[in-house]
This record gives structure tokens, sequence and C-alpha cells, in this order.
């Protein structure tokens, strides 16, 4: 079985649609339950303050019509909308829609989630004085940083102020950067103080790489997400993405129609499961303990 932390979608459908119904999501959660996944953070990213809290209260409310949908989706994911809006750092995320950390929204994020709320993906350079990421840990929220590029210092003030993890590592920052100076090499050098998640498609992060920073990361603090979105579960063909229209190839990767940034993957948890086990010849036991014990265990729910 595993265990997933971000899912923006599954089989088709789409979990950031203003649209989505109880049909739709309960589809989504039988094709994983077929998958073996055995719970979700259903993730929702960055738009409109408005629209994103229209997004969480729907979840909310068709989650708690359905048992099925309540067995899968564990909890809510927030990824944005207080992200660094620069190119390549933003990744998919709308410009128009990224903002400076703020509290008043983020309190208006979490009502809509309806006390659901597991996860908070944030840059925290962009939170002032740490207040949202420090006001997030004493609700017992696990925040993450990610779409960032925080100084050392701004990672240092952001983990002691409550940051948890690291959002995809190796993406949400763009494909050219200071060879030694940049935020991969600064999250790596504080891996010993945070929980790094990866996307093992190898193509997010290559496999070679993806083993370099495996050897670096202590396995009790290592997670495989999938980074899920509609096409998930599918295969290759085109599919309708919140505002693109996409191809996914036998790669399963999504990628922006000017291919200048992924959109997600097309990746389920069992294809994750075989890439760890074919290209980074890890054993059973280390694939159980990245793709389902240890993301249960930091939402503090028995492996």
């Amino acid at each position: 079985m595993y265990y997933d932390l971000q899912v923006n979608g599954y089989g088709g459908v789409d979990f950031n649609r203003d649209d989505l119904t109880l049909a739709d999501l309960s589809k989504a959660c039988a094709l994983l339950q077929r998958d073996q996944v055995e719970g979700i953070l259903a993730t929702i990213i960055t738009d409109n303050v408005d629209v994103m809290a229209g997004r969480l209260a729907r979840l909310v409310a068709l989650r708690e019509q359905d048992s099925l949908v309540r067995d899968v989706i564990h909890g809510l994911h927030i990824e944005g909308p207080f992200l660094n809006e620069m190119d390549g750092y933003r990744g998919a995320h709308p410009l128009d829609a990224v903002m400076p950390a703020n509290l008043d929204v983020m309190k208006r994020l979490l009502d809509a989630a309806g006390g659901l709320t597991r996860i908070v993906t944030l840059a925290p350079e962009r939170d002032a004085n740490m207040t949202v990421t420090r006001f997030l840990a004493d609700q017992n929220i696990s925040v993450s940083a990610g779409h960032c590029d925080p100084t050392g210092d701004e990672l240092d003030a952001a983990i002691d102020a409550g940051l948890l993890m690291f959002t995809h590592l190796g993406n949400g920052c763009p494909m050219l950067m200071h060879r030694h100076n940049n935020i991969i090499q600064r999250v790596l050098a504080r891996a010993d103080r945070l929980h790094l998640m990866f996307i093992a498609d190898g193509t997010h992060v290559p496999f070679d790489t993806l083993a370099n920073y495996l050897k670096v990361v202590d396995r009790a603090r290592t997670i495989v997400v999938s980074d899920a979105t509609t096409p998930a579960g599918l295969g290759p063909g085109r599919y309708t993405i919140s505002r693109w229209e996409v191809d996914v190839g036998e790669d399963l990767v999504v990628w922006a129609p000017d291919r200048s940034h992924f959109i997600g993957s097309a990746m389920s948890m069992p294809r994750c499961d075989e890439n760890l086990r074919k290209h980074l010849r890890l054993a059973p036991a280390e694939v159980k303990l990245l793709t389902c014990d240890n993301p249960k265990r930091l939402l503090r729910e028995t492996p």
C-alpha cells in the first residue's frame, strides 16, 4: 500500500476544477484504491484566493457525502499562493495569483478547508518575519517550503519558526541556476533538519540525481510523492489540466504546451515503486519506507 502527500487529480479527474462532482471524485478515489493507494492529501494549487477557497470548500463538502472518498482523502495540501513569483521558481502557478504570505488570507483558506489542512507549501522568503509559518506550526499543520529561493539565513529562520519539510526538491526552481549557490544545495545542507519530498519519475529528477540526493538524505526523512495530476493512472494521451491542453508521453511527464516547465506528473504510485526498485535498486522495505511509512508518520498516523 502507498500513501501520497501530493495528488492534484487522478484518473481523468482534476481536483482543482470549480465544477468537480461527487461522481468524478469518487471515481478518482476508486482508481487510487485500485492502484493500492491507502490515503492521499488532495492538493489545491495557487489561484485567486476566492477560487482557492471555493475549491477547498467543495472538496470538503463532497468528501462528507461519500465514505469511499473519506477513506482515501485523509486531508488537504494547500500549495500556494504564497510562492516566489519569479519565472522558474513559480513553475505552473499563475503569476497573477501568487502573493506574499498573508495571515488573514491563510486563515480564510484554512476555514474553507474545514480543519482538513495537513500541509501548506509556501516560500519562506515571502513570509515576513515567518509569521504564517509560525502560525501554521502552532496549529499542528506541517509547513513545507517550495517554489522558493530563500537564502540560508531565511531557511534557518523558517526552520526555527516551525518549517518541517521541502516540497518536491529539485523542482519548482529554474532549469539554469548558479552551480553552487542555489536552493537545492542550501536545502541539502539542512537535510538533517527537514523532511524532503521527491518525485520519482526520472524526469522531474533524473534517477542518477535522485540517487545522489538519497545518499545525502537520511532515509527516515525521505518521502516520495507522485505529484499526480488529471492524467495519472491513465497513461499517455492528450488531456485538459486547468488552463492547459497537454500531451502526456511514455515518460508520464506533464509539460506546459511551450515545454518551459512541468505541470505535475501522470505517474501512479506503483510506477514510483517500480522506478525505485529498478533504477535506484532500493529494497522493497526501503521503497515501503519512502512511499508509505514515512509520509504516514509525518502526519502522525501509524504505519
